[in-house]
C-alpha cells in the first residue's frame, strides 16, 4: 500500500510516495527549502510543489512542526511564523491540493510513530524518548509503545535557555561548535529528559543522525541506551503517511 508524505520543517519541505508494508520511500524524495517567513500560505505553496512533483492524486499525511490538535489546528509555531497558531492546517492544506485526502501531525510524533513501528523502537517496552535535532529540537515520548502526543521537549529550560537554541543541530552550525562541544551539550539535555521521564531508550533522529558516529560516542553519564534511528531523516515522511492511514 502506498500514501503520500509531506514533512515540514523549519528549512525543508520534502516528501514522497511512501510503502506502509516495508516502511520505506517508493521513490527518491522531492525537498523544495522552507520559505521565510514561512506564513501559512507560503508553506502551502510549497507542499503543493512537492505533492505536484510526483503527480500524487491519492491521501496525504503532512508534518509540522508544532502542537497540533484535533488532527488539524495549530497551537504553537516556534520555527515557523506565528501566524500559524490557531490555523486549520487540515483545511488550508486540503484546500491548496485541490481537495485531496489530508492529514496533519506534528513531526517529531510522526519520526517517532515510524521508528517505534520499523525502527530503532520496534519492540521495545517501557518509556521511549524520540529526539529529533535540526533546526529545533522534536521530542516524541512512548510508553509501551503508546505515544504521549505534542510534548514538545525542545522548550525546555537548559542553562537559562530554551535547549534547542543550544542543543539543536542549528546551534552548531550557528555557533560554529566541533562535535565535541555540541556533544556536550546534548548530554546535559539529555541528562535533564532523564532525570524528567527515566526512560529505557533515547533515539536520536533527525538529519544529523546519519552522522551518529561523530557524536553519540562521546556523550556520558547517561543512564538510558542511546541509538541513532533507523529511518533517519526520512522518519517523519514515513509516519505522517502512516498517519493518514490511520487517521484519514
Amino acid at each position: 500500500m502506498q500514501i503520500f508524505g509531506v514533512d515540514i520543517g523549519g528549512s525543508g519541505i520534502k516528501g514522497a510516495p511512501v510503502d506502509l508494508d516495508r516502511g520505506d520511500l517508493t521513490q527518491e524524495r522531492h525537498k523544495v527549502l522552507t520559505p521565510h517567513p514561512a506564513t501559512p500560505d507560503t508553506v502551502a505553496d510549497g507542499v503543493k510543489e512537492v505533492v505536484d512533483h510526483f503527480g500524487w492524486t491519492g491521501p496525504v499525511g503532512l508534518t509540522f512542526p508544532g502542537v497540533v490538535t484535533g488532527g488539524a489546528t495549530v497551537r504553537t509555531a516556534a520555527n515557523v511564523d506565528k501566524s500559524w497558531v490557531d490555523t486549520d492546517a487540515r483545511a488550508l492544506f486540503g484546500d491548496r491540493l485541490g481537495g485531496l485526502p489530508v492529514t496533519v501531525v506534528n513531526d517529531a510524533d510522526a519520526a517517532g510513530v515510524a521508528e517505534m513501528h520499523f525502527g530503532a523502537g520496534r519492540g521495545r517496552r517501557g518509556t521511549v524518548v524520540l529526539l529529533t535535532f535540526g533546526t529545533g529540537i522534536g521530542s516524541a515520548v512512548f510508553v509501551d509503545g503508546v505515544l504521549v502526543p505534542n510534548t514538545e521537549l525542545g522548550h525546555l529550560e537548559l542553562n537559562g535557555r530554551e535547549a534547542e537554541k543550544r542543543a539543536s543541530s542549528k546551534a552548531k552550525d550557528d555557533h560554529g561548535l566541533s562535535w565535541e562541544r555540541w556533544a556536550r551539550r546534548v548530554g546535559k539535555y539529555l541528562a535533564h529528559v532523564e532525570m524528567l521521564f527515566s526512560p529505557e531508550l533515547f533515539i536520536v533522529g533527525g538529519g544529523v543522525s546519519r552522522k551518529s558516529e561523530k557524536f553519540l560516542p562521546l556523550i556520558e553519564d547517561i543512564k538510558a541506551e542511546i541509538v541513532p534511528a533507523q529511518l533517519q531523516n526520512n522518519a517523519g515522511i514515513v509516519g505522517a503517511a502512516m498517519h493518514a492511514v490511520e487517521h484519514g
